[in-house]
């Protein structure tokens, strides 16, 4: 008769998976790592077969572990998650919601975005980390944030069990300064041609897109400046610097913010934005809210 599965051994086994090592998973669990190693054995031998191999300081999972690891990662994250939504549901605190935003969506509508989770009736209390999608999506995985917000179609492996949603998409439209816009307006798109223009260094889907209508009007801008910032390029092109692109669903907060002109909107580019969390019913009010309620 087959040994009786020890859930608790089975959930060290999960934290040290995911932390990588004993040392690390010692840390979060708040015990010995020769603890740690003992309770590892005993599931190890009630399983029939070892879970890891060791190479170096690292752990690496065997076949079995890995088995047993996708089976484990969908029980506890789902009971974390399930504890969290409870939490929230029978507490009168704040709702926290710790959201990851790609560095290359521009800051104007990253606000217009995380809109419908600060409208709700309970308080929100927001944090916001901005990085790389990679980066973030391993912040999320890691339960550091509770979703993400991104520029481009997520690449998602299977055994993340995360969930992405469409948000919005919206065309391109140029801007620049007064005087450099009024000169442009006239013959555009091909007034273009040759005028300066500030470009991203970000790997931004929407800028590849653009660059490439724009050789396909055969226009060859003059790159002024390159930047990994979508502020400072707004910032550039109002002192005159040049041309800068930005979504055409925030061309009226632009205008206004950065004192510059819309030169044109460009049909053909769009920028879609999407969310990214964990679950697809997360439990979190500010989550769904993001995810169900923007528009």
């Amino acid at each position: 008769m087959p040994s009786q599965l020890n859930y608790k051994h089975l959930h060290y086994f999960w934290i040290i998976a995911r932390e990588g090592s004993l040392v690390a998973a010692s840390k979060v669990l708040h015990l010995a790592p020769q603890t740690l190693s003992g309770q590892l054995a005993e599931l190890e031998s009630a399983l029939g077969g070892l879970l890891f191999t060791r190479r170096g300081r690292k752990l690496e999972v065997t076949p079995l572990g890995k088995i047993v690891y996708n089976h484990a990662e969908e029980m506890f994250r789902i009971g974390e998650d399930l504890k969290r939504a409870t939490d929230l549901m029978t507490s009168n605190r704040s709702i926290p919601l710790a959201a990851g935003i790609s560095a290359s969506i521009h800051k104007l509508l990253a606000y217009r975005l995380l809109e419908p989770a600060l409208e709700l009736d309970r308080k929100v209390h927001l944090t916001c980390q901005t990085a790389s999608t990679d980066y973030l999506l391993e912040q999320l995985n890691r339960y550091q944030l509770d979703l993400v917000l991104t520029d481009r179609v997520p690449s998602i492996k299977r055994e993340q069990h995360l969930h992405w949603y469409q948000l919005t998409s919206s065309t391109l439209s140029l801007f620049a300064s007064a005087k450099l816009a009024g000169e442009l307006r006239h013959d555009f798109p091909l007034s273009l041609d040759q005028q300066p223009f500030v470009a991203s260094t970000l790997d931004l889907p929407y800028f590849n897109q653009l660059l490439q209508w724009f050789d396909n009007q055969d226009i060859k801008p003059a790159v002024q400046a390159e930047v990994d910032d979508s502020a400072l390029m707004k910032v550039f092109g109002s002192h005159g610097m040049g041309i800068f692109a930005a979504p055409t669903i925030i061309a009226d907060e632009v205008c206004r913010q950065y004192q510059v002109t819309c030169i044109g909107e460009v049909n053909e580019v769009k920028e879609t934005l999407f969310a990214i969390c964990r679950n697809r019913f997360s439990g979190n009010p500010a989550v769904e809210a993001i995810c169900r309620g923007y528009h």
